[in-house]
């Protein structure tokens, strides 16, 4: 198989199209349209649909896609490794992150990591979408309890728990009477199963405020706006200081970081580089780490 027309191919499908991936290349569309016809040819099948105004892979192309677009990588990666003398992480690096993980310790951990390792060019992405690595050309994703994948190979790095904190000022109601709450979600009335050490019990909330960070609903709890449920690490600073208190864990809320990457042979250095640095980073993986790191 020729490998130039395998690239070439790799290139069109990353990009949507040969005008894209022609601007981005700056290599002729005609010889990445003749080199894709001259694939399909040798492999007696498309791998693309062409519309008036699109271009879409086919199931066939979609399975060469992914399957190439790692090969190549290897290779790549194999290629920068020997030209440099060694396996010193090097090159861009992607990632993908969620939102209040970015918000409370990602820029820290870029910052130490870029000093580190200065031969790579990290670029973080927030967002909490399950993001697709090899159409959206990510190295790694971090990802908070993640489905199954069969693509996807990678860590756990850190544990959390959901606890139920309010202000000081702010009472507890007694039973059968909702407390104030401050929600992500819009809801009429929501119940907190919570685990105390007198027991299991049940607490009404009734969402006096909704908003769609997590940050956003730790500084409201804070103000008195009412009572919030938030990842222990978050808040685990201002119940030691006397800023909140806690009402309660609740019940089965345990959660987990992970750092995933694409199933391969070779894995990258800067991949493996990252995934040391999370690892020395978190030792334990402990909430209390987190909470430590943030403040530090």
């Amino acid at each position: 198989m020729d490998l130039l027309a395998l690239s070439d191919f790799t290139l069109v499908a990353r990009h949507g199209g040969f005008g894209r991936a022609a601007r981005a290349s700056a290599r002729p569309k005609a010889t990445l349209s003749r080199r894709v016809g001259e694939l399909e040819a040798s492999l007696g099948i498309r791998l693309f649909e062409r519309g008036a105004r699109a271009l879409k892979l086919t199931q066939e192309g979609r399975t060469l896609y992914e399957r190439a677009g790692l090969l190549l990588n290897e290779l790549e990666e194999a290629t920068a490794a020997i030209a440099s003398g060694g396996e010193k992480p090097r090159g861009r690096l992607r990632i993908s992150a969620p939102l209040v993980f970015s918000q409370t310790a990602m820029g820290k951990i870029a910052a130490g990591f870029v000093q580190a390792y200065p031969d790579v060019r990290l670029e973080v992405t927030t967002e909490d979408r399950a993001v697709d690595l090899i159409e959206e050309g990510f190295d790694l994703v971090i990802r908070v309890d993640p489905p199954s994948d069969l693509s996807l190979v990678g860590r756990a790095f850190l544990r959390d728990r959901l606890v139920v904190v309010a202000s000081p000022d702010l009472k507890r109601p007694t039973a059968g009477h909702p407390a104030p709450a401050v929600s992500r979600h819009a809801s009429d009335t929501m119940v907190w199963r919570l685990a105390t050490p007198e027991g299991p019990s049940e607490l009404q909330a009734r969402p006096v405020l909704t908003l769609s960070s997590l940050i956003m609903v730790r500084d409201a709890v804070r103000a008195g706006a009412g009572a919030g449920c938030l990842p222990i690490s978050l808040v685990s600073t201002d119940l030691a200081a006397g800023r909140l208190v806690h009402w309660g864990d609740v019940a089965d809320s345990a959660i987990t970081l992970w750092a995933l990457y694409p199933s391969r042979r070779l894995l990258s250095a800067r991949v493996s580089a990252f995934l040391d640095y999370l690892k020395q980073a978190f030792p334990n993986g402990t909430p209390d780490e987190l909470a430590a790191f943030m403040e530090g």
